[in-house]
């Protein structure tokens, strides 16, 4: 196996086990993370159910390594999503998150490039 190989194997699933974390984290502190839903958004759990479902179906798809550029995608669609809408808005006092959710989007970003769109993986 070469080390190239390995890491990205290693780095693939370190970045996809913490999406399935923070998916779980939406269902087990639903009621605090609504306050996090932007206000124009209406029904603020449901966002926050539907985002968990998001993050775990990514993760499962990237530690699995089955429809990786899809879920690479779907993590990637997310991150943008919340760093525009959730983390910007209030960036002053969200600085941390903010970075988090930027630097888990680069990583989707360059997951989704190793996965071509007729890829088999």
């Amino acid at each position: 196996m070469h080390h190239t190989h390995s890491a990205h194997t290693v780095g693939r699933i370190l970045f996809g086990l913490p999406l399935i974390v923070f998916g779980i984290m939406h269902f087990t502190k639903l009621e605090g993370m609504t306050g996090m839903v932007p206000g124009f958004a209406p029904g603020d759990s449901f966002w926050v159910v539907l985002t968990g479902i998001v993050l775990i179906v990514a993760g499962v798809g990237i530690v699995a390594q089955k429809f990786t550029r899809e879920a690479a995608m779907l993590a990637a669609l997310f991150l943008a999503l919340t760093v525009l809408f959730v983390h910007l808005p209030n960036y002053q006092s969200n600085m941390p998150n903010l970075l988090k959710d930027l630097a888990l989007l680069g990583g989707a970003l360059m997951l989704l490039s190793r996965y071509p769109k007729h890829s088999n993986e």
